[in-house]
């Protein structure tokens, strides 16, 4: 909750781009829906269960979900301020109207009820709740109007609840004739409630409003009496449908009784209702960032940069034999890593092809180039089947390589596949046989690669080659074997190899030698790794982590993490990559991944973390990529000793303006070089930033 308050301060900061701060809320309310019907229902299901075992907060369940729901209340009306305070009136002064029934001119009206004739009516279905018509199975989070009804025939009989949902093939926004400097706009919504009394002809409407139920998400099944992990997956997509209800949003000033009839029909407490003052479900306002193309409410366009082979290559393979290739997304380019697929799979030197799949575009390339490959070559897949909300889109690519001749597997049963694996073996022209490997931080997806930061690492080293053939063996075959050096592999030997990495920090400081550790991921969780961590910090070892999420470790305690600072970095690009750097007493280490400091990926998923060795390649993440996270005080938000974030500009205010994402850009468009990264020369500014800059060289 706290990193979505933080995308939400981006919605409301008004030094971003309008419509991106429309998008910014968009993704807070994504976000609180998927928190909702996975940790709150997740809570839930706790407390049913009996369960009273503290969290790491030291509260039991019940006193979390009392925390919790308090907490989302005050978020969501937050939420609704920032739109309705800020970002409905500043759209009206660019001429980008939502408006109201009352509002719209005659033709406006007529164009409205066309429209709803054409388009709208015949995709409802209204229906009245009586005991011949029981209520109806609301989806999950699908929009619908609830309706209060009086029988004209017996006007003094008891009130009927109606219930229409809104169609979820049709925009949630009708975009309405206007002038052409103007974007008018109606909710779908409203415009079925203009036309409800002819929908329910034999009843009055007394009153309506729209709502939304959010049920619990959590995927369950017994592994021993599944048939196929897929045909599970696929039973359990259905039976997601039929989960209890853990939400309902309805919209501010609905009648009381349609509130009350809800509650008790979806069997919530009033703690569990919603109030929502403006559209139900804030995450559909991305219709309008995509609607509307106005270049100067957005932020300014970017190209990443192209990879450029050596003028000596004759194409990406002889580069590789020569050197490995690093790549930040969504600063270079993505096509590199889809070209290095659909080559292997077009390249009749190659003989064999592996690849882990996680999650992906819906026409992804990937998919295509490796059902391509099975008519030609030994081609194998591992798909993650449970990747939380890609299941359905997982399952269809399956059987669709399946019947192409890949050989399709979903990893260890119990385990996700998580990491980010390709492998293509080529018999070159020298007749050498080698293994080409790609290992990333991120999904195989080339769209959200334009807006997600991750490292993709394409290399021939034979060793590394090796290692990502036995994880391969370890995902199709559960092959285990003592050690994959110079790859960390989850859950086999990852938790205990980041454990010796910092031990080994330790013990550098202990000894008087450099001592740092620098680490990027998404969240840190994991209470053994957060112990390490204070012990080195108490032995002298300093400690920059850049935590986009939640962090489970309180940075500046004295005596305990006083050489530990905690940043989380918002911004225009979604903060993804995991990185860590640990000063090994001068001989500096870089190791990449798809693994978070968290359980889940230390243990209960297949993950791999893989070193950097190319020293060039080290020095680029070390001095520019890292240095620049570091450096921000645009986008930073510094975690203080008792678990809240400031901005960093409250905190270092005689340092310099840097935002990191906005220089690594110019740096790509080549408008910016390393000595555009400040580095504190005033000790004044490093002391308020709570850090010190990684050096050149150490």
């Amino acid at each position: 909750m706290q990193f979505n308050r933080r995308v939400l301060e981006e919605a409301e900061d008004a030094s971003n781009p309008l419509l991106e701060r429309v998008k910014f809320l968009a993704i807070t309310g994504s976000n609180l829906d998927e928190y909702v019907e996975i940790r709150q229902a997740g809570l839930l299901q706790r407390i049913e269960d009996g369960s009273r075992e503290p969290g790491f907060d030291g509260l039991r369940p019940d006193e979390s979900l009392t925390t919790l729901t308090a907490e989302i209340h005050c978020f969501v009306a937050a939420q609704y301020r920032c739109w309705n305070e800020h970002l409905l009136p500043e759209l009206r002064k660019q001429g980008i109207r939502l408006l109201a029934w009352k509002e719209l001119s005659e033709e406006a009206r007529e164009f409205a009820r066309g429209y709803f004739q054409r388009e709208v009516d015949p995709l409802l279905t209204p229906i009245s709740i009586d005991p011949a018509h029981p209520f109806p199975r609301v989806l999950n989070k699908a929009l619908c109007l609830a309706l209060l009804l009086r029988p004209k025939r017996r006007s003094s009989g008891p009130k009927v609840l109606g219930v229409v949902t809104v169609p979820r093939a049709l925009p949630r926004f009708v975009r309405l004739p206007s002038e052409p400097e103007r974007r008018d706009y109606l909710l779908l919504q409203d415009l079925i409630e203009q036309h409800l009394a002819g929908m329910y002809r034999g009843y009055q409407v007394l009153a309506s409003a729209s709502f939304r139920v959010t049920r619990n998400s959590n995927l369950y099944f017994e592994e021993e009496e599944a048939r196929s992990l897929l045909e599970t997956i696929r039973v359990e997509l259905h039976n997601r449908r039929k989960g209890d209800a853990v939400r309902l949003e309805i919209e501010t000033g609905a009648d009381q009784e349609i509130v009350e009839r809800l509650r008790v029909n979806f069997e919530l407490d009033d703690r569990q209702v919603y109030s929502s003052d403006g559209p139900v479900n804030l995450s559909r306002l991305m219709f309008l960032y995509d609607d509307v193309e106005r270049r100067e409410l957005k932020f300014p366009h970017f190209t990443p940069k192209p990879l450029i082979l050596s003028r000596k290559s004759t194409g990406i393979f002889d580069e590789l034999r020569h050197r490995d290739i690093l790549l930040h997304h969504p600063y270079d380019s993505y096509d590199p890593v889809v070209a290095f697929v659909q080559q292997g799979a077009q390249d009749p030197a190659v003989m064999t092809m592996k690849q882990t799949l996680y999650r992906t575009s819906h026409d992804s390339p990937m998919f295509q180039a490796l059902t391509e490959a099975g008519a030609s070559k030994e081609a194998t897949v591992v798909v993650e089947l449970m990747a939380r909300f890609d299941e359905a889109s997982n399952i269809h690519w399956s059987r669709s390589m399946e019947d192409a001749g890949v050989q399709v597997f979903h990893g260890v049963v119990g385990l996700k596949t998580h990491c980010k694996l390709a492998m293509l073996v080529r018999h070159d022209e020298d007749g050498v046989t080698r293994r080409y490997c790609h290992l990333g931080t991120g999904n195989y997806n080339p769209v959200t690669a334009r807006f997600y930061t991750d490292l993709s690492l394409l290399t021939s080293d034979p060793e590394i080659g090796e290692r990502v053939h036995m994880v391969f063996n370890y995902l199709t075959a559960h092959a285990e074997i003592d050690d994959y050096s110079p790859l960390l592999v989850a859950p086999l030997t990852m938790a205990e190899s980041f454990q010796r990495l910092i031990r080994r920090e330790q013990e550098h400081a202990e000894a008087g030698r450099p001592a740092r550790i620098v680490a990027k991921m998404n969240s840190l969780l994991e209470p053994s790794i957060v112990q390490a961590l204070y012990r080195a910090s108490r032995a002298g070892v300093e400690i920059d982590l850049v935590v986009r999420g939640l962090s489970i470790l309180r940075p500046g305690v004295k005596g305990l993490s006083e050489r530990i600072r905690v940043r989380s970095i918002v911004g225009r690009f979604l903060e993804h990559s995991r990185i860590f750097y640990f000063a090994n007493g001068g001989k500096g280490e870089i190791y990449l991944g798809s693994a978070d400091w968290m359980p889940r990926n230390l243990f209960e998923r297949c993950e791999v973390v893989f070193p950097v060795r190319d020293q060039v390649l080290v020095a680029r993440l070390r001095d520019e990529v890292l240095a620049a996270y570091l450096a921000d005080t645009v986008k930073a938000r510094l975690q203080q000793p008792d678990g809240s974030y400031l901005r960093a500009s409250k905190i270092m205010k005689d340092a310099p303006e840097f935002c990191a994402q906005d220089f690594l850009m110019r740096l790509a468009e080549g408008k910016a070089d390393l000595d555009g990264i400040p580095h504190p020369g005033a000790k004044r500014a490093a002391k308020a930033a709570g850090r010190r800059s990684i050096k050149r060289g150490n």
